[in-house]
């Protein structure tokens, strides 16, 4: 899948780029983290679908993808939430969906916890939340050194099935990630080393979820090996107005080894609460 660029807006410092297609009420897609990912190389395969029936627009976030911004610009969460919600609003776009992957989802959980009247509805894939030990497979991209060997060892980790990384979404983000050889956004990820004992990733706690009461869609892999099965389990458990949908034999990427599934699950929540 080659990747396609869309449209840019520069706001705030932020030269973000997007794609935008279909009408309807807005879906805002939000890429993962890893080495080389965009919002084309995340979602590039199911927006032509979603777009049958709303408006979709994908996002690269500072630090990802094809976006640019001020080299003095110190990524972290609060950056990346002010982003989204300022070029949502540049863009006029209104009370949206957010659907995360992964890093997208801690993002989409911040922005709604900051800005509750923006956001309509949630649907989270493999989206760390509460706090859990750090995977190797996590870890392993921020320590990233830019190779065609190496993109693909990392990319493996992700899927159950590791056929579907092919040697164009290898070269793809391998070239991608030349554009951020200092991996400043993996960097600003990944959790603080802990001299007793393992790494901890720490997500939005159990007390800040149960106060998010949209209604929330959650998508996990049972394999997945980068945000294990029972962080999203939990998450469910604290958002007070979700449901959980685990796949069998998936791995991290939902939308990329189960897209039928992906956007036949989404389409029937929607419609299930009126958007």
């Amino acid at each position: 899948m080659t990747i396609q660029q869309g449209n840019f807006l520069e706001n705030n410092g932020i030269r973000t780029h997007y794609h935008d297609e279909g009408s309807g009420i807005p879906l805002v897609l939000l890429h993962g983290s890893g080495p080389g990912v965009s919002a084309w190389e995340n979602w590039g395969n199911v927006i032509p679908h979603l777009a049958e029936n709303h408006r979709v627009i994908a996002v690269d976030m500072a630090g990802f993808g094809l976006t640019d911004c001020e080299s003095e610009l110190t990524l972290n969460m609060k950056v990346w939430v002010s982003q989204l919600l300022g070029f949502l609003e540049a863009l006029n776009v209104g009370p949206s969906v957010l659907v995360g992957n992964s890093f997208g989802g801690a993002l989409s959980l911040a922005a709604t916890l900051r800005q509750p009247e923006a956001v309509l509805s949630l649907v989270l894939m493999g989206t760390p939340a509460g706090q859990f030990e750090q995977t190797s497979a996590l870890s392993e991209g921020a320590a990233f050194e830019p190779s065609l060997e190496g993109m693909r060892a990392i990319l493996e980790r992700f899927p159950y099935d590791t056929s579907i990384v092919t040697e164009s979404m290898v070269r793809e983000r391998y070239e991608m990630s030349l554009r951020h050889s200092g991996r400043t956004a993996l960097r600003a990820l990944m959790p603080q080393s802990n001299e007793e004992g393992p790494r901890l990733v720490r997500g939005m706690p159990a007390d800040k979820l149960a106060t998010i009461d949209k209604p929330a869609l959650l998508l996990h892999g049972r394999e997945d090996s980068v945000i294990p099965m029972e962080v999203a389990v939990s998450a469910a458990r604290n958002l007070p107005n979700s449901e959980l949908h685990i796949f069998g034999e998936c791995g991290h990427w939902v939308q990329l080894e189960r897209p039928k599934a992906f956007v036949g699950l989404i389409s029937e929540f929607l419609s299930r609460h009126g958007f």
